[in-house]
């Protein structure tokens, strides 16, 4: 039988995950990133494999070749990070989504703790977003400066 305390049980449940969705749909935006960035790492990396398989087949160290596989290597390096800051902000939502219901189950005072929390996530997202920026401005300064073809 529902009575009125039950009702407001109810009620409170429900204005939790309320105010749970909208980190939720942040998570889902973070999961894109991720997918964005995973994607970048993956070409270079076949970049570099098929730098290693054309230098390995005309066993002679080209100089242009050297330098295009340390340029993906730093690119893979920045991609990495990316992909870390952006996972460490997925995580960081998480356990604020977590936070908010523990919370609102045993009733103890998290504001603090969750500002702190999704704040850091913020910080985090900055600093992914900033990487993949970097990562884009790497990619386009080649692009310009390529003077002759290497695969």
């Amino acid at each position: 039988m529902l009575n009125f305390e039950n009702t407001q049980i109810v009620t409170s449940v429900s204005h939790f995950i309320q105010l749970s969705v909208a980190p939720v749909f942040l998570l889902a935006a973070v999961a894109g990133l991720l997918n964005v960035f995973t994607g970048r790492l993956s070409r270079i990396i076949d970049k570099i494999e098929r730098l290693d398989k054309f230098e390995n087949e005309n066993k002679q160290g080209f100089e242009p070749i050297k330098e295009r596989r340390e340029f993906l290597t730093m690119r893979m390096t920045n991609t990495n990070w990316a992909i870390l800051c952006c996972t460490l902000t997925g995580l960081l939502i998480a356990v604020v989504i977590v936070t908010m219901f523990l919370s609102a189950l045993f009733g103890f005072k998290s504001s603090l703790f969750i500002s702190s929390l999704f704040i850091s996530a913020m910080v985090a997202l900055i600093i992914a977003l900033i990487l993949f920026l970097k990562e884009i401005f790497f990619t386009t300064t080649f692009i310009k400066s390529k003077q002759s073809y290497i695969p």
